[in-house]
Order: structure tokens, then sequence, then C-alpha cells
């Protein structure tokens, strides 16, 4: 009987961010270079999970962490966000986790409830980093961009679009116009603590129905990745945690910022996935590829 053995998916940033272990240096050097894919982490993502849709509903995913209540609802992101405004524009330099405690989300949450809650969209600040909007039935909604894809950059260029984009820039503006002078950013600013002076519009989408993965187990911090992971009913484990006593037919899922450190684990085949969008497998016997040196 052929003997099976353990698989790994990797899911990684930019090789060029990366520090080159003497793991890593190994399997780009001696592994098979397969197809750049799109890049980016939402390309990542379905690649690694299976969903109906033809977009990552971040907001729904990460409300069935925070309060285990996303199905059956369109779910929409109002993250607090610090922008800072310059000479020309205005640039959006930090989102969701600005260190607000939960005592001041809920007081600027409090001032901007009677906005949303006349908008029809009522306002959930489930944590200080992550906030919601919980959307009516048939909304239509524009498109939002993520923040990954706007800090340091001008706001501007990446405000809704679309359909009924008009009624969310217009949110988006009374919203700065409320926070401004807000007690609690005053405060913070004598602090020296960035300001939470707008919010930031995004990962709109409901629940999927299911989900479904080839993995036995995921390691990974990313709230998005754990939401994926539970909703295909895959175990999720620590980094520290998820290769040990690893079964021979199992395939694990490891998603993090660097190349983790294998220890004694063995694996048939290592998948490595960039979020800039190369893909590179490496297979057991490919060490055996010695003149294809690793790169310093």
């Amino acid at each position: 009987m052929k003997r099976r053995v353990a698989t790994l998916t990797l899911l990684l940033p930019d090789p060029a961010r990366l520090e080159k272990t003497p793991g890593l240096a190994q399997w780009l050097a001696r592994g098979d270079r397969l197809p750049d894919a799109k890049p980016g982490r939402e390309g990542l993502l379905r690649e690694s999970f299976e969903f109906i849709g033809t977009s990552l509903p971040v907001a729904a995913l990460t409300r069935s962490l925070d309060a285990g209540d996303a199905s059956g609802a369109m779910w929409l992101r109002a993250d607090p966000a610090y922008a800072m405004v310059d000479a020309v524009t205005a640039r959006l330099m930090a989102c969701g986790d600005i260190g607000l405690t939960q005592i001041e989300s809920d007081e600027l949450a409090r001032t901007l409830r009677p906005l949303f809650g006349d908008a029809g969209f009522p306002l959930e600040p489930t944590r200080p980093s992550r906030w919601y909007l919980r959307c009516p039935p048939g909304a239509r909604l524009p498109q939002f961009a993520a923040p990954d894809s706007v800090l340091g950059d001008d706001l501007m260029r990446y405000l809704p679009s679309g359909d009924n984009a008009r009624q969310w820039r217009h949110l988006f503006n009374e919203v700065q116009v409320i926070l401004h002078n807000h007690p609690v950013n005053v405060r913070r600013a004598q602090r020296g603590q960035m300001p939470a002076n707008t919010l930031w519009f995004w990962g709109a989408g409901k629940r999927p129905d299911w989900v479904r993965a080839p993995y036995t187990r995921v390691a990974s911090e990313d709230e998005v990745t754990i939401a994926l992971a539970k909703s295909a009913k895959t175990p999720v484990f620590e980094r520290k945690t998820v290769l040990a006593e690893l079964g021979s037919a199992e395939s694990v899922l490891i998603d993090a910022n660097a190349a983790p450190h294998l220890g004694t684990a063995k694996f048939k085949t290592i998948d490595l996935r960039f979020a800039s969008g190369e893909r590179v497998r490496y297979k057991s016997w490919h060490r055996i590829r010695f003149w294809r040196r690793a790169r310093t």
C-alpha cells in the first residue's frame, strides 16, 4: 500500500517582504514555479476556500465571529479610521485598530447612531476595531474599497462608486463633521493619540450558505481566514501547535506573515501562495535538485 504523507499550503505576503529563511530559500529555488494568480489578499482566500459569490463578504464573516448573528442579513463594515488632511487632499492613515478603548468606541458610536438609524442602517460597534452596519433587505450598495488598498493614498480616489454612491458619500462626509471636534477625539489629541475622525465602509455581503475547504487543520491570526475555516468546519489551531501530532493523511493550511519553521514535520507537497500572485509548488523529492542554488 502506498504511504500517504501530509500536504501543506502556505499563504504568505509578497516574497520581497519576507525574510529569506533557509527553508523558504530552498522551497523557492528548488520548487516548480506555477502560473501566477491574481494578486491580492482576496485572491488568496478564494483560491483556498470554496464558496458561492463574486466577492469576499468580509463584514458578514467577521460578524459571525464577533456576534454569531450574521446569517440572513447583509452586513457592511464601518470601521473607525484616521484620515490626515494635507494641503492637497486627505489620506487614510489607519483603519480599524487605532487604539480605541471600548468606552471610547461606545461614546463615539452613540453620537453616530442617529445618522445611520435615520438612513436605515443600524450601527453596531461590536468591537472597538470592528464596527458594523446591518443593511435592510433590498439595500442598494455601491462598490467599496478595502482599507489595505487605500492606506497612505488619496482616499478621494477610493470613495464609494456605482449604485447609490451619492448616499454613501454623503454619510461619509457627515461622519467627519460629527467626529471632527468630538470630545473623545479632543482628549485623544491631547494625549498624542490618533483621532477617530472618520469611518471606512467596506466588506459588504452576506455570509455564505456554505464554505468548503480541503484542509484538516488551519492556523491563522486573520479573522477572515478563521471565519472561513470555521464555516467549513475545519479545526483552527495556533501557529505553535498546528503541526503537533500531525497525521499522515492531513492537509494543513498556514496563513502567516513569515515562512514557518516546520520542525520535524514532513510533507509530500508544499504549496506557496503569495499575495503578490506568485505560486510555487515544492515536492519532497525536489530536495535533491542540488544544482538549483538558493539565492542569498
